[in-house]
């Protein structure tokens, strides 16, 4: 099985956070998140400046600190409409190359990939299980942070599917 690589096609607030959508060819998915990381990804999509450093900044801090950078980002499973998440990490030294996988949510991992300009990839697996979620995209477009289809390639209100 291969990933299938993604981009992120737009967000949409909701009550609870916001619905960030994910999109390959014609098919669209739907990963839910808190606002607070819904900030930062929108932060990172439109090169918005902070004050202060954020979490994910300590996070990239702690990364260029150590020598480790993120070679991808993938999405690799759905359970009871809960998303799952993995960071590919890389860190060469005088001693090597080590590799390490990281388990993350998938909200931290999309804002961690867009931050640092990595790709974001769903198994393919989960691809085809995940409900396409176009129609919403659409529905909700005149009240969505669209996202320019130049957008690199690319949740906890519980990182729900729908």
């Amino acid at each position: 099985m291969s990933d299938v690589p993604v981009q992120v096609k737009g967000l949409v607030p909701t009550q609870t956070g916001c619905g960030v959508f994910l999109s390959h060819g014609d098919k669209v998915i739907a990963i839910f998140v808190d606002h607070g990381v819904a900030a930062a990804i929108t932060m990172f999509l439109h090169g918005i400046k902070k004050p202060r450093p954020l979490t994910h900044d300590l996070i990239a801090n702690v990364f260029a600190g150590l020598g480790v950078k993120v070679e991808k980002v993938v999405v690799n499973d759905l359970k009871d409409d809960t998303f799952f998440a993995r960071l590919y990490l890389t860190q060469e030294n005088e001693l090597g190359r080590s590799v390490v996988e990281v388990d993350a949510r998938p909200s931290d991992s999309i804002a961690i990939a867009l931050q640092q300009k990595c790709p974001i990839f769903v198994s393919e697996s989960v691809w085809e299980r995940a409900e396409d979620m176009t129609w919403a995209l659409e529905q909700a477009s005149p009240g969505s942070t669209d996202v320019d289809d130049e957008a690199p390639p690319a949740g906890d209100a519980s990182e729900t599917s729908s």
